[in-house]
């Protein structure tokens, strides 16, 4: 029979046990998040002073692709530095404030990915269904009720879903594993109820991302269907569209994994689960500011502009 006495202490500090049965290789297995970190920072940084700095790129679209390179570029700062240490050094504890705030850091920056690229196709709605009222749209003032609600949403329900899984008692255990303070991952530890945590959890992904990639599909049905229907060529507004599809792609189809290997009975080993939530976080923000300065054409000319000024200063 369980000790009464160790069922009422609470862990107020835990271990973040990620990849722990690798061991040694741990070391070699820094090597790639720690190359992925650099490209997302030096790769989002420059992409946001870019858009910053050239006034050609002063307009709504490239605000959005702006504003997804900033959650881009701090969401591996909120726990690839921590999860770089414990490789290296084993520097794995963290206290359970220290984990809620890493919590809710990572989960209310992830909830806005698919939130801004919900806006991105309503961008794009505008700009070619309504091309003549593309800027009165655009207004911070008329397009602030297109921002307030899911705004709203999200910091409610990541607050709720923290705020709930700090009233938990951690008698089980205190090691995690996982590389960050993942809800799930963390919830489990519990010795007490969880239904609820895990209804708020389920709640979030369905009014979040779930309801995010509903409306956006409606919006590309609606963009693709005017193309077709009009018989113009809207080449360029198309090209973007694309752009923001295979962004689309790439970070639900993590998304949605990492979710489901939590939640579903599956084949996925523990490291594979932590591998694949760990590159939901970390893929996108290395490759989203790759995939739009290809893609785009207004910003890879600013980057060439840029470039060849640089180039003509330093001569």
């Amino acid at each position: 029979m369980s000790n009464p006495a160790v069922q009422n202490v609470s862990f107020t500090t835990f271990k973040l046990n990620g990849f722990h049965d690798l061991k040694e290789w741990r070391l070699l297995l820094s090597i790639p998040y720690v190359l992925m970190f650099v490209l997302s920072t030096i790769a989002n940084s420059f992409l946001i002073f870019l858009i910053i700095s050239q006034k050609a790129l002063h307009s709504p679209m490239f605000v959005l692709i702006s504003l997804m390179a900033v959650v881009d570029l701090f969401m591996p700062i909120f726990f690839v530095p921590n999860m770089i240490l414990s490789f290296l050094f084993d520097w794995n504890l963290i206290s359970l404030v220290g984990c809620l705030i890493q919590m809710f850091c990572v989960h209310y920056v992830g909830a806005f990915q698919s939130t801004l690229l919900l806006w991105m196709a309503l961008d794009r709605l505008f700009a070619i269904c309504k091309p003549l009222s593309y800027h009165k749209y655009m207004q911070i003032p008329n397009f602030m009720k297109f921002i307030i609600v899911p705004v709203i949403r999200n910091i409610m329900l990541v607050t709720v879903m923290v705020s709930l899984a700090g009233k938990l008692k951690f008698c089980m255990t205190n090691e995690i594993d996982h590389c960050f303070c993942e809800h799930m991952a963390v919830v489990q530890l519990a010795c007490g109820d969880i239904s609820i945590n895990n209804l708020v959890g389920l709640l979030a992904a369905f009014l979040i991302p779930t309801v995010d990639v509903v409306f956006i599909t409606i919006s590309y049905v609606i963009i693709f269907a005017s193309v077709i229907k009009s018989g113009k060529s809207h080449a360029k507004a198309m090209n973007t569209c694309v752009t923001h599809i295979i962004v689309i792609t790439g970070t639900l189809t993590f998304a949605l994994m990492a979710f489901l290997a939590y939640r579903t009975k599956n084949y996925f080993s523990p490291n594979s689960r932590i591998f694949i939530s760990t590159m939901y976080a970390l893929f996108p923000s290395c490759f989203n500011p790759i995939i739009y300065g290809l893609r785009t054409k207004e910003i890879r000319e600013q980057f060439l502009n840029f470039f060849n000024h640089a180039k003509v200063s330093l001569q």
